[in-house]
């Protein structure tokens, strides 16, 4: 049973939309780590915790273990009160429904170290940061800018940040006031069903590699990216990484592994 002990408490629960929650987690008699913005951590609850009401059936009878999953932080590596997570709910997955059934004051399993290597200490100091993400790949993102931007730097910082609706698209409010204050800092948020927006939506539609291609990027950042000036992260659907991938290495970029320093930079969820 020492397995199953729950080591932290949701000290708040935000509900982005119907099918993505914010939760900050707060250890519970013990002090965080030191991680690095872009890096992950493991939460897990027992099999025989609660499902919400929106997901699918589980089938399988508990056994007394407790379900671990890695999610992307999203807060600032300077916060020591709370771990923050941005969570999307699969239905018929195993954990994220029952983390959806969290209360504030409920308790939970935080694992006590952090990993990943999707952080910025590849960059030179002298690039532009092009961040591409779907959904909750916004997450490592927001850790990033929260832990490491430097307002009115001579270096850009843009994030292209895509969903189906604009509801879906979390830390807007946030980003949005942050583009305001921090000249370097650009945001373009992108919805792919713009026809079924409750208000007309003025921004920009479709997906990210067609962002990409058409120079909407490049005209909001006022810049144009190369592969001599530039990182590129890329977070989230697997297509649109695949695709946009294949779009950058024609265009002279090289992905960033263990054995090339390149400049495009990669974290596939599924």
């Amino acid at each position: 049973m020492a397995d199953l002990k729950l080591n932290a408490i949701v000290a708040h629960r935000i509900e982005v939309s119907s099918d993505l929650i914010i939760l900050r987690i707060c250890p519970d008699g013990w002090e965080l780590p030191d991680f690095i913005g872009g890096q992950f951590a493991v939460l897990g609850l027992p099999d025989s915790s609660p499902r919400c009401k929106l997901s699918d059936d589980d089938p399988d009878a508990p056994k007394g273990k407790l379900i671990r999953r890695a999610y992307s932080i999203s807060s600032s590596s300077k916060n020591k009160e709370y771990i923050e997570f941005y969570i999307t709910l699969v239905r018929s997955g195993k954990l994220t429904p029952r983390l959806f059934h969290l209360k504030e004051g409920d308790k939970v399993f935080l694992n006590q170290k952090y990993t990943g290597t999707f952080t910025l200490d590849m960059v030179p100091d002298n690039a532009h940061t092009i961040f591409m993400g779907t959904g909750t790949g916004l997450a490592p993102y927001m850790s990033m800018i929260r832990s490491s931007l430097q307002a009115n730097s001579d270096n850009k910082t843009v994030i292209v940040h895509g969903a189906r609706h604009s509801w879906d698209l979390g830390y807007r409010s946030e980003l949005s006031t942050l583009a305001t204050i921090c000249r370097n800092l650009t945001y373009l948020p992108v919805i792919t069903r713009p026809q079924l927006e409750h208000v007309k939506w003025g921004g920009s539609t479709g997906y990210l590699q067609d962002i990409w291609v058409n120079g909407t990027v490049a005209k909001i950042a006022d810049f144009k990216p190369t592969a001599e000036n530039s990182h590129i992260f890329l977070c989230g659907n697997p297509s649109m990484v695949d695709t946009l991938q294949e779009i950058l290495e024609s265009e002279g970029f090289t992905e960033h592994t263990r054995k090339i320093s390149g400049n495009i930079h990669v974290e596939r969820y599924w």
